[in-house]
């Protein structure tokens, strides 16, 4: 296990190639225009039972109303965006390193999925995902008919 020290001035502690990765996933970012990898939030995704999901996402001191959960079509889409007078409480900090950028997360859903519900506690924000597969749609067992002849002797 590593052991990192926290200082007052914790840039000058940080690895320098840890700032270079940054750089180089800001810059394939740009060239993809997908989200860098250190701007998405982490998140879990369980399986509670056959039929029943549960995605956790981290996301440290996000509120309610700066979230947004919806589905579209076959996809789920979380999203966070900050609220306008944050700019107010970024005086004071001398190191923030909690992130508080804007994201998109994208989920595919298999077919027959719904969200049944969300929350947000202790800056984890949970969905639960249900999957119904219709009776018509669940594998199902046939059974194989042994008809055998009788062979009839004739004298």
């Amino acid at each position: 296990m590593a052991l990192r020290t926290l200082s007052a001035l914790p840039g000058f502690n940080d690895s320098v190639f840890a700032d270079r990765f940054n750089r180089i996933d800001r810059l394939f970012s740009q060239l993809t225009g997908d989200s860098p990898v250190a701007s998405l939030p982490a998140y879990d995704l369980r399986k509670v039972d056959t039929s029943n999901y549960l995605l956790n996402v981290s996301v440290p001191g996000w509120q309610e109303d700066e979230l947004e959960i919806e589905t579209v079509g076959g996809t789920l889409n979380v999203t966070g965006k900050r609220a306008e007078n944050e700019s107010k409480d970024d005086q004071g900090w001398i190191y923030k390193g909690i992130r508080r950028a804007d994201f998109r997360l994208s989920f595919s859903l298999p077919e027959h999925t719904r969200v049944s519900n969300a929350k947000l506690e202790n800056g984890i924000l949970q969905v639960a995902i249900y999957q119904e597969i219709p009776e018509s749609e669940k594998p199902r067992k046939i059974a194989i008919e042994n008809r055998q002849k009788a062979i009839e002797h004739q004298a």
